[in-house]
């Protein structure tokens, strides 16, 4: 809870659920630094709390989602990990491109602190009207097909497409080396830190800074000599050499 700047909820409810969500977002960035870094990722529980919360660094979705999964766990919900196809334009990608979390309450709710840019709390993957929150427009449909999968748009666009099949964490471990190694990867290309602040996003994208700020976007090349300094006083991650895309 000292990593998400959080109390503990006095009961797993939505209204936890919300404050632990928005609390995520706020202090553990979305970021691909350790593929840049020539760091190993691990999927295993111990290595995962010691990468968050041991080094205060973030990760991606199968780090953030699958140690989310575990807190939200321990701290009783019903927790439920689903994989997903992101969509590149109107065409879903692979199976276990993307990790994210179910959570039955009173009814089920989606949970996804490791998409970026994306809801500020639990949306309702019953629901089929808009929902709207601090990070947007977003709606649940059914995709076609009949197999029970959801299509998740954000502001209109698709984001990704849910299936209802449950999984463990083990099941992603193939997509997440692939996603950490090939070329073909878009998380290989270019390092990547972003995170929710109280009034916009701030994300460092190689030496590109970009703030957003009630709705104010600015963008600013750093020097190499400010990237350091750069990563620790937005996102609290001190590293001892910059991250490369030829690591």
């Amino acid at each position: 809870m000292d990593r998400l700047g959080a109390t503990r909820p006095a009961r797993p409810d939505l209204q936890g659920l919300r404050t632990l969500q928005l609390a995520h977002l706020r202090a553990v960035p979305f970021e691909s630094l350790s593929i840049h870094l020539g760091e190993e990722i691990s999927l295993e529980s111990d290595a995962l709390f010691d990468k968050v919360v041991g080094r205060r660094r973030g990760g991606f979705c199968y780090e953030l989602n699958g140690l989310f999964a575990e807190v939200l766990t321990a701290l009783g919900y019903r927790v439920t990990l689903l994989a997903a196809r992101v969509f590149s334009g109107a065409v879903p990608g692979p199976l276990f491109d993307h990790l994210a979390l179910r959570v039955d309450l009173d009814e089920p709710w989606l949970v996804d602190v490791g998409f970026g840019d994306f809801s500020d709390g639990p949306l309702r993957l019953d629901g089929r009207a808009e929902q709207r929150d601090g990070g947007g427009v977003f709606q649940v449909g059914l995709a076609p097909g009949g197999h029970g999968d959801l299509d998740i748009t954000h502001n209109g666009d698709p984001a990704y497409r849910l299936t209802a099949r449950p999984y463990e964490l083990a099941d992603f471990v193939p997509t997440c080396w692939w996603q950490a190694t090939s070329p073909r990867s878009h998380f290989t290309r270019s390092p990547v830190c972003s995170m929710r602040t109280a009034r916009g996003r701030i994300t460092l994208r190689d030496r590109k800074l970009i703030d957003t700020v009630d709705g104010e976007r600015t963008e600013r090349v750093l020097d190499e000599s400010e990237l350091l300094p750069a990563y620790l006083d937005h996102f609290g991650i001190a590293l001892d050499r910059i991250p490369s895309a030829g690591a």
